[in-house]
Parts: structure tokens; C-alpha cells; sequence
């Protein structure tokens, strides 16, 4: 009876422990900060960087909120502030890929390679087919002689073989639309993978083929309408 009693007594620790993490996290935000981080990626998408930004000037230390605004900095030119606020992230959440990336940049542009450099370094570690810390890298590399310019290349590489992967998935979801009905949304992901694929890609041949068959059924399916 006593180790039920203590049974029951861990579980309660256990679940008012997680309770109490969850309402201690960054990412726990109220109403009005989310309304206002739904508006400035608005903004954002939108173009309007330094709105985007005085959007999020009191965000907390929610970090998508962080992020977003030092992006928004950094494109509006405002590169110490841009800076500030990603490292503000990284202290929150050291894994953040696009905070790394984004303060990588700046770091570069500061003539900060050695710090840039472990940055990139990290997220790639973390996720080695990330396009844009590979290119950022290959960047990196090719101000070091010939070696680094090797480097460069192999890095470069691996970008193109990532990207490979990334338009197999727009090939296949353009399949799924076809068989779906969605013509317009199938030739729609096809050109996205034909823009990650270079010319001489073995995979252009499969997107030029089913895109014939996709215009080939539109048109047909129009003479009929009209018919």
C-alpha cells in the first residue's frame, strides 16, 4: 500500500514538473504577442521589413518572434540591431538553424569569418543537407586559397545534391496533384523543381515528360468543354 501511496506521489511530481516547464518556456506566448507576430510575418512576406520589425520591438523572448525580427532588421540594413536580437535567440534556443544562419551573414559581412564559420558549421552538423548553410559555407571557404576554394566547390556539391532531393519532393507532390485533379498546382511544383535542378540533371527529363502529359490532358480536356 505504501509503494502504491509513493507511486501515485511521483506521478503527481512528475506531471506538475511538466506543467511547470511548459508554462516556463520560450515559445509560450499570449494572445497579443502570436496576433502580433501573425502580422509582421504579413509584413514581412509582404516586403515591408522595418514594419515587420517595430512590429516585434517588444516581443519577449519569444524566439520565432526574435528571429523574424532580426531578419527583418538585417534586410532594412540595421545590422547591430539585427545582430543583437539573433544572439538573443541563440542564448534561448543555441540550436536555432535560422538564427544561426542569419547571424552568420552579418558576421560575414563584418569581416567575423572564424565566428561565421562556427556557426554554420553547427547547423550543418545538425542538418548536413541545409542548402543555404552549405552555399554559406562554400562562400566561407573560397577566400582561402586554393585549398579552401576545393572546399568551396565540394560544399557547393553537396548543395546540388541536396537540392536534387528537395525537387524530387516537388516532383512527387506534383504527381500526387495530377492523380488529384490539381493540374495548374502539379505544373506549378514542377517548374519549382525545375528551378533547383541543373539543365543537364537526369531528373529534367521526368519533369519535361510528365508536364507534356499534364498540357497535353489540359488542352485536351478544354477542346471538349468547348466542344
Amino acid at each position: 500500500m505504501l509503494n502504491k501511496s509513493l507511486g501515485i506521489i511521483f506521478l503527481i511530481i512528475v506531471i506538475l514538473s511538466q506543467i511547470f516547464l511548459s508554462a516556463c518556456s520560450p515559445d509560450r506566448q499570449d494572445n497579443e504577442t502570436l496576433r502580433l507576430y501573425v502580422q509582421a510575418q504579413a509584413a514581412y512576406g509582404a516586403g515591408q521589413f522595418s514594419k515587420a520589425a517595430g512590429l516585434l520591438k517588444d516581443c519577449g523572448d519569444f524566439p520565432p518572434a526574435l528571429v523574424l525580427r532580426g531578419k527583418s532588421l538585417f534586410l532594412s540594413d540595421e545590422i547591430d540591431d539585427a545582430e543583437k536580437s539573433l544572439r538573443r535567440v541563440l542564448r534561448l534556443k543555441p540550436e536555432s538553424p535560422e538564427a544561426s544562419i542569419f547571424l552568420a551573414r552579418i558576421l560575414r559581412e563584418k569581416n567575423k569569418d572564424t565566428e561565421a564559420e562556427k556557426l554554420v558549421q553547427a547547423v550543418i552538423s545538425g542538418d548536413p543537407q541545409n542548402i543555404r548553410a552549405l552555399r554559406l559555407l562554400a562562400d566561407l571557404s573560397a577566400d582561402k586559397g586554393e585549398a579552401g576554394k576545393a572546399a568551396a566547390s565540394a560544399f557547393l556539391d553537396r548543395a546540388i545534391e541536396a537540392s536534387s532531393e528537395s525537387a524530387l519532393v516537388f516532383i512527387d507532390r506534383a504527381r500526387l496533384r495530377w492523380i488529384g485533379g490539381n493540374a495548374q498546382g502539379a505544373l506549378d511544383d514542377l517548374n519549382r523543381a525545375r528551378l533547383l535542378l541543373s539543365h543537364e540533371s537526369p531528373l529534367s527529363g521526368s519533369i519535361k515528360k510528365l508536364e507534356d502529359t499534364i498540357v497535353s490532358a489540359m488542352a485536351l480536356n478544354s477542346q471538349e468543354a468547348e466542344s
